[in-house]
C-alpha cells in the first residue's frame, strides 16, 4: 500500500483528501503546520505529499527546500496544493521543482488522478535496472543519478527527464512529447517550467550540459556520444 502524506492547515481539506485517498486504497499520513510535516516526511518517507503552501510555522516553499536537501527525502514526489491560482504562483511552484500544482478549489478526482500519474512517473522503469550514456550513468532501481561516476541530486522529475531523452540520444524529442511524458500534461505553464528545468539539468551536469541540446521550433535533444 502506498504511503501518502497531506500537509494542509485546515482540516477540513485534510480529512476530504485524505478520506477519497483512503477509498482509492492508499495510506494517509497527516500534518496540520510545516514543521509537523517536515518531520513526519523524514520519518516516514511517504511515496508522495500534497503540500500546501500558506502553512502556519513553516511555509510549504521552505518545507519543500528543506526536503530537497535532505537525502532521505530528496526524491520524494510533491505535489503543491495552494489558493493561488494566478499563472505565475502555478509557475513559481513548478520552478522550484515541484512534481505538480493544484489550486484551490480542486475536484478531489483531479487530484487522484494527478497523483496516480505522479506516482506512475516515479516507478521503477522495466528493463535494464541501469543506464549508461557516455558520462552518464542512471540507477533507475534506486532514482539515483551520477556523473563521471560521482552522485549528483536529481528531483524524480528532472531524473525522468534526462534519462528520457538519454534513451533517444540523437532523436530530437517534440515538446509537447517530454511534457505528456514527464509531466502528463502539454499546457502553457508547463511548457515554460520544461525550459526551468533544462536549465537546471545544465547547471546540474556542469561542463557536460553542452549535451543537452535546444532544438529550434522543436524541443530538446541529448547528442550521441563515442565509446
Amino acid at each position: 500500500m502506498q504511503k501518502i502524506l497531506i500537509v494542509e492547515d485546515e482540516r477540513d481539506i485534510a480529512d476530504l483528501i485524505g478520506f477519497n485517498l483512503q477509498r482509492a486504497g492508499y495510506e494517509v499520513l497527516k500534518a496540520h503546520d510545516g514543521i509537523a510535516g517536515t518531520e513526519i516526511a523524514l520519518r516516514d518517507r511517504p511515496d508522495l505529499i500534497v503540500l500546501d503552501i500558506m502553512l502556519p510555522g513553516r511555509d510549504g516553499y521552505a518545507v519543500f527546500r528543506e526536503l530537497r536537501r535532505d537525502p532521505r527525502s530528496v526524491n520524494i514526489p510533491v505535489i503543491m496544493l495552494t489558493a493561488r491560482a494566478q499563472t505565475e504562483d502555478r509557475i513559481q511552484g513548478l520552478e522550484t521543482g515541484a512534481d505538480d500544482y493544484l489550486t484551490k478549489p480542486f475536484s478531489p478526482k483531479e487530484l487522484l488522478l494527478r497523483i496516480q500519474a505522479v506516482l506512475k512517473r516515479s516507478e521503477v522503469a522495466p528493463g535494464a535496472v541501469e543506464f549508461t550514456h557516455g558520462p552518464f550513468r542512471f540507477d533507475k532501481n534506486a532514482l539515483k543519478f551520477y556523473l563521471d561516476n560521482e552522485p549528483v541530486d536529481l528531483t524524480s522529475t528532472e531524473f525522468k527527464l534526462l534519462l528520457y531523452l538519454c534513451e533517444r540520444s540523437g532523436k530530437p524529442q517534440d515538446r509537447n512529447d517530454l511534457l505528456r511524458t514527464v509531466w502528463g500534461y502539454s499546457d502553457e505553464v508547463h511548457s515554460r517550467t520544461l525550459d526551468t528545468h533544462m536549465k537546471r539539468l545544465r547547471q546540474k551536469l556542469g561542463i557536460h550540459g553542452t549535451l543537452v541540446e535546444t532544438i529550434r521550433n522543436v524541443g530538446y535533444c541529448v547528442g550521441s556520444v563515442t565509446a
